[in-house]
């Protein structure tokens, strides 16, 4: 497995990243245990959760996926390379949810609970909606990392235009860097490219992408005038028809049946075909992929070091030019 420096700082993480958003629902402690443990014997050493996973997202569930990271850290910690989030409701109390000083520094220490440690390598804000001035959510971050809980500060799902202004309160007030960002980015979702992406590559962030396979679209799982399968990220009752809102348009099959093309014309599959685009793209560090069977994380771990022709790459940017 490769391994890059998180954009410019000194951490260095696997070039795909292992996104937790299913355990504890999905996917119970014994087979979300049996995907760290491939995940690690793998060599994809760095993991992704959040606070207020697993998802369907709901507050009698907040915070089980990091308990189960955090029985699974114990004797591995230091092999580990831990990113978690806040920000996002984790409860009925007016405070437990947004970039107050108050909620940011709560958030962190129970994520330390659950997570069995003394510090977070990583830790995003995972929305921009944060209720509270700039100012004062990232001087909480800068709070942390002086305290040592926190090593680095990211963000996620922030616009560009956001991306500025923290830019700019940072700068003013010293405080600690963003050292990476976590946008949605895949062949079907290409907006990042405008403004995102650019602004990140100038300011040296990592890219720590979320949602690669477009919830599964992109590996050939759905077919176009078929009921989803059983058991699929698109069958899950309403956070199913969410996704199948965002990722099952006729033209989104066009793209996933391109895609399936090339992984024949390539002998890979579908997902190594679209992570490995993504991999190719300038700036993107890693990838978070979701997995629920270890084999699925082997599959995906094929992508790395793939390296697509001229020719193939200009065909997935043609059909999926659309969605830029």
């Amino acid at each position: 497995m490769e391994t890059v420096n998180l954009g410019r700082c000194g951490l260095r993480v696997s070039r795909l990243c292992l996104g937790t958003m299913l355990f504890g629902s999905q996917l119970d402690e014994t087979a979300s245990v049996a995907v760290m443990d491939t995940a690690l014997e793998l060599g994809i050493d760095f993991l992704d959760t959040a606070n207020n996973y697993p998802a369907p997202l709901g507050l009698t569930t907040a915070g089980r996926s990091e308990e189960i990271v955090g029985r699974w850290l114990r004797g591995k910690r230091e092999r580990v390379v831990v990113a978690t989030k806040c920000a996002m409701r984790v409860g009925r109390g007016p405070n437990d949810a947004g970039g107050s000083r108050k909620h940011v520094v709560e958030a962190c220490e129970q994520s330390l609970k659950r997570l069995q440690t003394d510090r977070i390598d990583v830790f995003f804000l995972h929305v921009p909606e944060l209720g509270a001035p700039l100012e004062e959510t990232f001087e909480a971050l800068d709070h942390l990392v002086r305290q040592g809980k926190v090593l680095y500060v990211g963000v996620s799902n922030f616009e560009t235009w956001r991306m500025a202004l923290a830019f700019q309160v940072i700068a003013e007030r010293r405080l600690v860097p963003i050292v990476a960002h976590q946008p949605c980015y895949n062949l079907l979702d290409r907006l990042a490219e405008r403004e995102l992406l650019p602004l990140c590559r100038a300011a040296g962030l990592g890219v720590v992408p979320y949602n690669p396979l477009g919830a599964g679209m992109l590996t050939g799982r759905y077919r176009r005038g078929e009921s989803p399968p059983e058991n699929s990220r698109f069958a899950q009752g309403a956070w199913g028809q969410k996704y199948q809102a965002r990722y099952s348009s006729d033209r989104m099959f066009d793209v996933a049946e391109a895609i399936t093309a090339v992984a024949c014309a390539e002998s890979m599959t579908p997902a190594q075909v679209a992570l490995a685009w993504l991999l190719n793209r300038d700036g993107v560090t890693a990838p978070i992929v979701g997995a629920s069977r270890p084999e699925q994380l082997r599959d995906c771990s094929g992508a790395v070091g793939r390296r697509l022709s001229p020719e193939t790459l200009t065909q997935l940017d043609e059909v999926s030019a659309i969605f830029v």
